[in-house]
């Protein structure tokens, strides 16, 4: 089986990964990938706003840490990219972060659904105690839909990355993914595949078969990621991620160069 690219990989700079890039691409190429993008948090205004992300200060640091990896490993392409918070009222700050590098791709992801809460923070766990869960999911899903309508990304992420610790709505929410999806493709935007949540409480790639079937229904195209924050997690359950891809409809990824897409064919 020929992997696709893995387009979600993080390094130590947001504080909660391990190991250095180069060991990122080395266990890439041992998995037999030929193609490969590191996308870490990208820093806020504020370095304190969290604690899960690179500080700006390093974001130079990081970029040339992917740069100096693409000269040591010739024998795999490596993407430069970030995955960037959407949050309202930030969107200014996003494009700046989009033009100070050669990015190939930026992938948008919504962790919080309020201005404190980042829903998938194992600290914040408790949170969910103290909230609605289907207007947690509401809300999550509305965040999503302005990501999409935004046009600052070229990828969403594990679009329904609210089930993380093994939390479900009670009523239907897919007139609202539906809503999404049709953004994203008017956008022309892709989501992605997500091996992360066979790690988590869940125990579920992100997207839901229902929600990857509806995408293919709406013409929504994607990517593929491990959203890893070790080197061993890389390219972790893709094949059960291709199984799922397939079994949807998929027949095609995408991947990117200078924030412009390609398409592959998936094997």
């Amino acid at each position: 089986m020929i992997l696709p690219a893995d387009y979600h990989i993080h390094t130590k700079l947001c504080r909660h990964a391990v190991g250095e890039v180069e060991e990122y691409v080395a266990k890439a190429i041992e998995r037999g990938l030929t193609e490969i993008g590191f996308s870490d948090h990208a820093p806020m205004p504020d370095d304190n706003f969290d604690d899960w992300r690179m500080k700006f200060s390093e974001l130079n640091s990081y970029v040339n840490s992917i740069f100096e990896a693409r000269k040591r490993f010739p024998q795999i392409t490596i993407r430069l990219a970030l995955e960037l918070d959407f949050i309202p009222g930030y969107e200014e700050w996003i494009k700046k972060l989009s033009g100070m590098y050669p990015w190939d791709y930026l992938i948008g992801s919504v962790h919080y659904v309020e201005n404190k809460w980042d829903i998938d923070n194992p600290n914040k766990k408790d949170e969910w105690n103290r909230h609605n869960v289907t207007e947690v999911w509401e809300n999550y899903i509305k965040r999503l839909i302005k990501a999409a309508e935004s046009g600052l990304f070229d990828i969403i992420g594990h679009v329904d990355l609210a089930k993380k610790f093994g939390h479900f709505p009670e009523k239907d929410c897919s007139d609202l993914f539906r809503e999404f999806l049709k953004t994203v493709r008017r956008t022309n935007t892709l989501i992605e595949i997500n091996t992360a949540g066979l790690r988590k409480d869940c125990r579920q790639i992100y997207p839901d078969p229902r929600i990857l079937k509806m995408a293919k229904e709406e013409g929504v195209g994607i990517t593929f990621g491990s959203d890893s924050h070790a080197p061993d997690e890389v390219a972790m359950d893709f094949d059960k991620a291709i199984d799922l891809a397939k079994s949807c409809g998929f027949s095609e990824y995408h991947v990117f160069e200078s924030r412009k897409k390609l398409v592959k064919r998936l094997n």
